[in-house]
């Protein structure tokens, strides 16, 4: 249970104001079709946290815990402090004919190829050797947070400060870090 309560709580919260949250506004807005792109980004964060989860899993299973802990410690405090920079996202201007749950699925899984939310999954799955548990865990995160972005939009950026976000999120990241590097070193 561990594995799915941290991997969601570490994803969810690093996920608000991450480039795939602005994403999901966007083609929210665009289509109107808040299902269409709520299974989109279900598909595609399935599939990429499933491959970045086994990604973990293996390199778990082949390098030395203590070392896989030390390796770990580090990759967090890295994505705490990419946490702490603001993300942005560039408008594409072509025109789309592959409809809303296409264009989402496709747009996601490219723009989490090495994210920090993707890299994120692969520590996780590392941490915990759930690789299953983990993908649940991220994958539920993901769908929260962009959630929020594609039925709540504006309003909710109107009362939450993205910056505080960033901020929570960064801590949860050096918190695991912090656990890794006390597991390393004992």
């Amino acid at each position: 249970m561990e594995a799915i309560l941290s991997s969601f709580a570490l994803v969810a919260a690093s996920e608000m104001g991450d480039k795939t949250q602005l994403l999901a506004f966007s083609l929210a807005s665009r289509f109107r079709k808040p299902w269409h792109v709520m299974a989109g980004i279900l598909v595609a964060t399935l599939a990429n946290h499933a491959l970045a989860s086994s990604v973990g899993a293996w390199v778990s299973a082949h390098v030395p815990e203590r070392m896989m802990a030390g390796i770990l410690a580090v990759t967090f405090v890295v994505f705490g402090l990419w946490t702490l920079k603001p993300d942005t996202m560039e408008e594409s201007t072509g025109s789309n004919s592959f409809g809303p749950f296409l264009t989402t699925t496709v747009l996601f899984f490219l723009a989490e190829m090495g994210d920090k939310t993707q890299l994120a999954t692969v520590a996780l799955a590392a941490r915990y050797h759930y690789m299953v548990l983990v993908t649940a865990g991220t994958t539920v995160g993901m769908l929260v947070s962009d959630g929020l972005a594609v039925w709540l939009g504006e309003r909710m950026s109107g009362r939450v400060q993205a910056r505080w976000v960033r901020v929570t999120a960064a801590c949860l990241f050096f918190i695991f870090g912090a656990l890794s590097a006390w597991r390393a070193l004992r």
